[in-house]
């Protein structure tokens, strides 16, 4: 069956086609290209999969925030971003704040490591918190509507009739992703059942975290 926009909605009519089945790929495709790197959201979903901590409700709200976002630029939230220049600038300076802080609690474990795996070490965020903290790591990150919303959205526009397909394959890409990292991090337990990993793994993310606020800091300054 294929995807068909009537009146800007996606609808279910007739047999996959050979278009269609290329917009889907190509969209599965460019989606994992955006999503598949070494980023804020993906070091937090790794975290929150190695201490099996709201696992499902963080994939939920990943993958969810990641379709919205394709959607919206399907819809054409692109051009309002282009048209609003100076809404760049304020996530830009909003986000790195937040990875800054991010980025130094991170630090702070890295240099006061302990054994997380155990049910007994460190306390557990409550699922408010950690959903508020996914939030803000997708939601305050320039590049998701950089990436995600102008760049999937224009280049999807590219398929015309076949736009929803190209945006159903991205969809299904982040599902796929997010899903496959966030349960998929348990198997690296054993390596973590030491603390010294924690603390390598923290390290690492302090450094991803403030060198994203510094550029995104240097970007909303250029943006200005």
């Amino acid at each position: 069956m294929s995807w068909t926009a009537r009146g800007g909605v996606p609808s279910v009519d007739g047999v996959l086609t050979a278009p269609a089945l290329v917009a889907a790929a190509s969209g599965l495709v460019l989606g994992l290209g955006l999503i598949v790197a070494i980023g804020a959201q993906n070091a937090f979903v790794l975290r929150q999969g190695l201490r099996l901590e709201h696992v499902l409700v963080v994939v939920a709200v990943c993958a969810l925030s990641d379709v919205a976002l394709i959607v919206a630029g399907v819809l054409g939230a692109g051009s309002v971003l282009s048209s609003r220049p100076w809404l760049i600038p304020a996530v830009c300076f909003a986000g790195a704040a937040f990875l800054l802080g991010y980025g130094l609690l991170a630090a702070r474990r890295a240099i006061r490591p302990a054994a997380l795996l155990s049910e007994s070490a460190g306390a557990r965020v409550g699922i408010a918190a950690t959903v508020a903290t996914c939030l803000a790591l997708t939601w305050l990150n320039p590049h998701v509507y950089l990436d995600t919303v102008v760049l999937l959205g224009s280049t999807a526009s590219t398929y015309g009739e076949h736009r929803w397909e190209f945006a159903v394959g991205a969809g299904v890409g982040s599902i796929v992703w997010f899903t496959a990292l966030g349960f998929g991090a348990r198997l690296l337990r054993p390596v973590f059942a030491r603390p010294a990993a924690w603390r390598v793994l923290d390290a690492v993310i302090a450094v991803v975290m403030i060198l994203l606020a510094v550029s995104l800091a240097v970007r909303g300054a250029g943006e200005l």
